[in-house]
């Protein structure tokens, strides 16, 4: 791995472990106790505060111990506005999240706050801030240089303007701290953040510089530790670690800031060389920025797909996200102005002590072939894995599974904007939110047709077949008809992949087909950015037997033939998070076919109302059967069925963003027990592949219908119940616990 994100993180120092080691092992000490192992400790403490000190060209006495950037931005602003008693914030629109939300939130409590433009280097105007600045101002926040792009603030003329009016000002130097001169005087700034782990100090410790004098508000209520600023005993072994990483930026930061400009300067230029100007632009200062710093937009390319296909040899950061129906760009590269069809393409590489000339190197030839194989006027090159390595087929996807498309709700807000088609012989049409259409061709026989195609959960392309024939089969399955036909729907990017790895897909298809006695008789085919599949699925059945979703009754159970968590386990496998076990349980679920269940909910004498469980999760599906059928239901989350790993993915904040809109979605209709956490809201909402049949059957005869399941080696979960008549509200009860 050839690593350039050393804005996001740097690693520890190897002199910085070796100054943290004793305190470890020896030196455990409570530093506010007056015994010999305390007062060593006590000795640490403040010889890391006067290098940190010595850094920043301040009195000891004027820095504080936080546990990192983001309390040290919040504990400056917070802080500062409460002791004040004025009513103004100023900050810039390019600041971290750490100070934007903390201003954000002083804004929801009622201070004015006032976000400052920026050009289209990413600087701010003096004469904007002058021109803001009010005699309620009790604060300016401007960060000493961007973490994205790396533009370095005229701090100091910006510090001169605040101070005339009677305001202070906060810097956060996150960025900037190790990397180039950092003194508090020559800026004139009031207080000023630190992060360790930006500076190869560890993560979890950091440090805010409060000039003496300065009034600030405690965030915390506790003992008298830090001169009474912020409680708690002090972190001794990290304080150390900070001391020893200040005191070697101090003493090597011409040198350190050389070699990592001379680094970044090699990558632009090998990037330039190889791709040509046209094909890239530079985004921040092209001097005023740090110089270990290289944010770069690729034209026609998505960064976030970029990295995905670099990802096992350079490690950088992604200034976009592109969804099926948005581009997400970075608030920074939004204040800059800088147009979607670049921005959509930026990439944050950040050098570092230990990048050598040879990676550099590397990289480029690395970061210019993913980008000529990705842009569309670009010449091919060889696919990845053409000489005979394995695929990873989800290294190729922006959006696993169903969360590659439109949201469902908007797709069905459009459908019922057009006119609806007027024939008798429509059974199911786009009136309901069934996933298939139903069409009489006699008075013994329906068509029931679907579509379904997506990008890849899995890694192995052949299982990706069998798991996509398993998917758009689903929709013929819970509206009671019998596979017949199917079509091949492929996208696939020839330039990135092998042909070899979509003839494993449409193996895997075949095997899939085979089992639901499917015929698959061709298809259609287009080159696309990244791989998708699916099918056109034809079935039939008798039109009285064809199952609806709209047509669930009071006093029905609501029963789950598959358990929840796909979506969530695919991200964790994109992520390389997932274990083994996990994988393939996910796996063995999405590939199964939902034939079994089916069938048993016809032995049974049919359901109520059917669906299938796929890409709106659990809540969004039941809540389409709930509206439809104009009743009000209850669902245990304690009883809904997860698979191994989902609970605990979930509660990481493993979750597809799909999922997330999910539950944002249906939030409005539901109404969550207090017992039932976020994380089991997520889950209920997880974007499903291939997921289980939904049924809502009569009470009376429910162990009919689970003696038939079983039989057929399907393990049905009753989670609920229709309620009584209403308009589609779930009442959401119980606990899953920590599965």
């Amino acid at each position: 791995m050839i690593y350039l994100d050393h804005n996001a993180t740097t690693p520890i120092a190897r002199e910085v472990a070796e100054a943290m080691t004793p305190f470890l092992y020896e030196h455990f000490g409570n530093p506010s106790s007056p015994y010999r192992a305390g007062v060593a400790a006590r000795q640490a403490v403040e010889q890391a505060r006067a290098q940190v000190a010595d850094l920043l060209g301040c009195d000891p006495a004027e820095v504080l111990f936080t546990s990192g950037g983001t309390e040290s931005d919040n504990h400056a602003i917070l802080g500062a506005v409460r002791a004040s008693g004025r009513g103004h914030v100023v900050t810039s629109a390019v600041e971290h999240p750490a100070v934007l939300e903390a201003c954000r939130w002083l804004e929801s409590e009622g201070v004015r706050l006032t976000v400052l433009p920026v050009d289209g280097d990413g600087l701010v105007d003096p004469a904007d801030l002058e021109r803001a600045i009010t005699p309620e101002t009790a604060l300016v926040s401007v960060m000493h240089a961007n973490n994205e792009v790396g533009t370095i603030q005229p701090i100091a003329a910006l510090a001169e303007i605040a101070h005339s009016h009677g305001a202070l000002f906060h810097t956060d130097a996150a960025q900037s701290v190790g990397k180039i001169p950092v003194q508090v005087e020559a800026l004139g700034v009031d207080l000023l953040t630190v992060a360790g782990h930006k500076v190869y100090a560890p993560k979890g410790i950091g440090a805010l510089y409060v000039r003496r004098g300065t009034a600030l508000a405690p965030l915390l209520h506790g003992g008298g530790q830090e001169g009474g600023r912020r409680p708690g005993t002090e972190n001794v072994l990290l304080a150390a670690g900070l001391g020893a990483a200040c005191r070697r930026a101090a003493r090597r930061l011409d040198a350190d800031a050389a070699h990592l400009r001379a680094m970044r300067d090699r990558l632009h230029a090998g990037l330039r060389a190889e791709l040509g100007g046209d094909a890239m632009r530079l985004n921040g200062h092209p001097e005023r920025r740090l110089p270990n710093s290289l944010n770069v937009s690729f034209r026609g390319v998505e960064a976030s797909t970029l990295l995905a296909e670099i990802g096992d040899e350079v490690a950088a950061s992604a200034g976009a996200a592109c969804h099926a129906d948005r581009v997400e760009i970075s608030s920074v590269l939004a204040a800059m102005q800088v147009p979607e069809e670049w921005a959509m393409g930026t990439v944050r590489f950040s050098t570092g002590r230990g990048t050598t000339a040879d990676e550099i190197d590397r990289a480029v030839a690395v970061v210019a072939g993913a980008v000529r194989r990705l842009q569309p006027a670009a010449p091919g090159a060889r696919p990845a894995g053409e000489a005979g390595g394995p695929v990873r087929l989800t290294r190729y996807t922006r959006g696993l599974g169903c969360a590659c498309k439109l949201r469902p709700q908007d797709l069905e807000q459009i459908l019922a904007a057009l006119p609806a088609p007027v024939d008798p012989a429509v059974l199911v049409g786009t009136a309901t939110a069934d996933d298939a259409a139903v069409y009489r061709l006699t008075d013994d026989l329906a068509l029931v047709q679907t579509v379904d195609f997506f990008t890849p959960v899995v890694d192995d392309p052949r299982l990706f077949g069998r798991i996509a024939v398993a998917n758009a089969l689903s929709d013929l399955y819970a509206m009671g008809a019998v596979p017949r036909v199917g079509l091949n729907i492929v996208g696939f990017p020839a330039r990135r992949l092998p042909l070899s790895a979509l003839e494993a897909i449409l193996r895997g298809a075949a095997e899939g087909a085979q089992e639901a006695g499917l015929l698959l008789l061709g298809g259609h085919t287009i080159d696309a950015p990244e791989p998708f599949y699916g099918l056109a699925a034809t079935g039939t059945a008798a039109p009285e037997a064809v199952w609806r979703n709209d047509t669930a009754s009071v006093g029905d159970a609501l029963v789950l033939t598959k358990p929840l968590g796909t979506g969530i386990l695919a991200t964790a496998l994109k992520r390389g998070l997932a274990t083994e076990a996990e994988a393939d349980a996910s796996a063995d679920v999405m590939a199964a076919l939902n034939a079994p269940a089916a069938e048993a909910v016809r032995a049974a004498a049919g359901p109520s109302a059917c669906t299938d469980v796929t890409g709106f999760g659990l809540l969004g599906h039941l809540r389409e059967m709930a509206a439809g059928s104009g009743v009000d239901v209850r669902l245990d989350a304690g009883a809904v069925p997860l698979l191994p790993g989902a609970h605990r993915h979930a509660a990481a904040g493993i979750v597809p963003g799909g999922t997330r809109q999910n539950l944002a979605h249906v939030a409005p209709h539901v109404d969550f027990a207090p017992e039932v956490t976020e994380t089991e809201r997520v889950l209920l909402a997880d974007a499903q592949t291939s997921g289980g049949l939904l049924v809502a059957f009569p009470a009376r005869r429910i162990e009919e219908l689970l003696d038939a399941l079983r039989t057929r080696g399907v393990d049905g979960a009753v989670i609920g119940e229709v309620a009584g008549e209403g308009g589609g509200r779930i009442r959401v009860t119980g606990t899953s616990g920590d599965r």
